[in-house]
C-alpha cells in the first residue's frame, strides 16, 4: 500500500502535462495526444514481459524494474524536452507506462497470499491506496514546475524529474520491504503439482483463460469496465466545455470522479467477498449503464454531467476489483501472473483504442451518441455474467 501510494503520486503529477511538452517539443497541438497515448501503449506493452518476469523470479523483481523503467523514461522525457526532440520524447513516454503496468500489477501482488474469501478486499486495499496519489500528484505538478526555473531545464519537464525521483523511491521500497516474495511464497505453498508447473511459457495464459469460463468473464469484465471508462471520461471536460463549464467546474466534476474510482474499492472488495463476484459484476454492470444515461443526457445540466461521472468511477472500481478477484480465483497458481499480465495488456490496449476512437465519435456523433455506445459494450459483459451465474448456480 506505502508503494502504491508513492507510485500513485508518481504517475499524474506528470502525466497531466504530457500533452504540453508534446506540443512545445513538436511544435503543433496536432500531436499534444500522442504523449498520453503514448503511455497507455508502453504500459499495455510492458504487461506481459514484466508478468513473465515474475512468474520466472517473482513479484519484487518485476515491480522493481518496471519502476526502474518508469524512470528511466521520466529521464528520456527530460532529456527530450531540453534536446527538442519529438521521437525521443515517444520514447520515454512508453518507458514511463511501465510505472502505471507496476501499479496495476500491484493490486495482484495484494492477492497473492489472500485467504480466498479475503482476496477482493486485499485487492480492493491497494486500489484504495492510490486515492492519496490521484489526489496529491496533480497539486504537486506546479511546485514541481518552479522548482527548476531559471535552471536548464524547462519548467513543464520539472514534475517529470520529481517523477523519476519518485518511481525510484518506490522501487527501493519494494526492493528493501516486499519480503518474503508474495507470488513465490504462494507457489512454495502450492500443491507439488502447481510448483512443478510455475515456470511454464506465456502461453499458458491463454490456455488458462481459455479453459475457465469465469476467467473469461473476468478478463472480459475488467477490459470493458477500463474502456467504457477511460472513452468517456477523457471526452467529458470537451463536452462540459461546450455547455458552458469553466475550468473550475471541470476540475470538480474529474475530481468527483476520481473519488468514485478508488475512494469506495474497500466497500466493492467487502461486497465482492460477502456476496460474490458475480453480483458485483452485475454492480459494476448496472453503475456503469446508469452513468452512461445520465452523462449522454445531462446537456448543460452541470449537476447530472458530476453525478454521472461519479457513478462511471463508482462502476469501474466495481468491475476492476470484482473482475480481478474472479480472474485470480479462477485460474491455478502457477499461471496466474501470466494472466494477470494478460489482463493488463487487454485492458489498456482496449482502452487505448476506445480513447483514440471517442474523439472521432465525438466529433462526428456527440457525446450523447458516445456514451450510447458505451452502454452496448456492456451488454456482452452483463450476458455472460448473467449466463454464468445460471450455469453454476451454487458459486458465488
Amino acid at each position: 500500500m506505502a508503494a502504491q501510494v508513492l507510485g500513485g503520486i508518481g504517475v499524474p503529477i506528470s502525466i497531466a502535462l504530457a500533452p504540453v511538452l508534446a506540443t512545445e517539443v513538436s511544435g503543433t497541438e496536432a500531436l499534444s495526444g500522442f504523449a498520453s497515448t503514448a503511455s497507455v501503449v508502453g504500459t499495455a506493452l510492458l504487461s506481459l514481459p514484466l508478468a513473465a518476469l515474475m512468474t520466472a523470479r517473482g513479484r519484487r523483481p518485476g515491480l522493481v524494474l518496471a519502476y526502474l523503467i518508469g524512470a528511466f523514461g521520466a529521464g528520456l522525457v527530460v532529456l527530450a524536452t531540453v534536446v527538442k526532440s519529438f521521437p525521443l520524447l515517444m520514447l520515454g513516454m512508453a518507458a514511463f507506462g511501465a510505472a502505471s503496468s507496476a501499479n496495476l500489477q500491484s493490486r495482484f501482488a495484494a492477492a497473492d497470499l489472500a485467504a480466498p474469501d479475503r482476496r477482493a478486499r486485499a485487492i480492493s486495499l491497494v486500489v484504495w491506496a492510490t486515492t492519496l496519489g490521484a489526489v496529491l500528484g496533480p497539486n504537486l505538478s506546479a511546485p514541481a514546475s518552479r522548482s527548476f526555473a531559471g535552471t536548464p531545464i524547462p519548467e513543464t519537464a520539472g514534475p517529470f524529474v520529481w517523477a523519476a525521483a519518485v518511481f525510484l523511491l518506490t522501487g527501493a521500497l519494494v526492493a528493501v520491504l516486499l519480503r518474503p516474495d508474495p507470488l513465490l511464497t504462494a507457489r512454495a505453498l502450492a500443491a507439488p503439482e502447481e510448483q512443478a508447473r510455475a515456470n511454464r511459457p506465456l502461453r499458458a495464459a491463454l490456455a488458462a483463460v481459455k479453459a475457465s469460463p469465469r476467467a473469461r468473464l473476468a478478463l472480459l469484465t475488467v477490459a470493458v469496465s477500463h474502456t467504457t471508462m477511460v472513452s468517456i471520461m477523457v471526452m467529458t471536460p470537451v463536452d462540459l466545455g461546450h455547455h458552458g463549464a469553466g475550468l473550475e467546474l471541470i476540475g470538480l466534476v474529474i475530481s468527483g470522479h476520481i473519488a468514485g474510482m478508488f475512494a469506495f474499492s474497500p466497500v466493492m472488495g467487502w461486497l465482492a467477498d460477502r456476496v460474490g463476484r458475480l453480483s458485483v459484476i452485475g454492480l459494476a454492470a448496472g453503475l456503469l449503464a446508469v452513468a452512461t444515461l445520465l452523462a449522454g443526457t445531462a446537456g448543460a445540466s452541470h449537476g447530472r454531467s458530476a453525478l454521472g461521472l461519479f457513478l462511471l468511477g463508482l462502476g469501474w472500481s466495481a468491475g476492476m476489483v470484482s473482475g480481478s478477484a474472479l480472474l485470480t480465483d479462477s485460474v491455478p497458481q502457477s499461471a496466474r501472473a501470466a494472466v494477470q499480465g494478460l489482463s493488463d495488456l487487454t485492458m489498456n490496449t482496449a482502452a487505448a483504442v476506445g480513447g483514440a476512437l471517442s474523439g472521432l465519435v465525438m466529433a462526428q456523433a456527440g457525446y450523447g451518441w458516445l456514451n450510447a455506445i458505451g452502454a452496448a459494450l456492456l451488454l456482452p459483459m452483463a450476458a455472460l455474467a448473467l449466463f454464468t451465474a445460471r450455469r453454476r448456480p451454487r458459486q458465488k
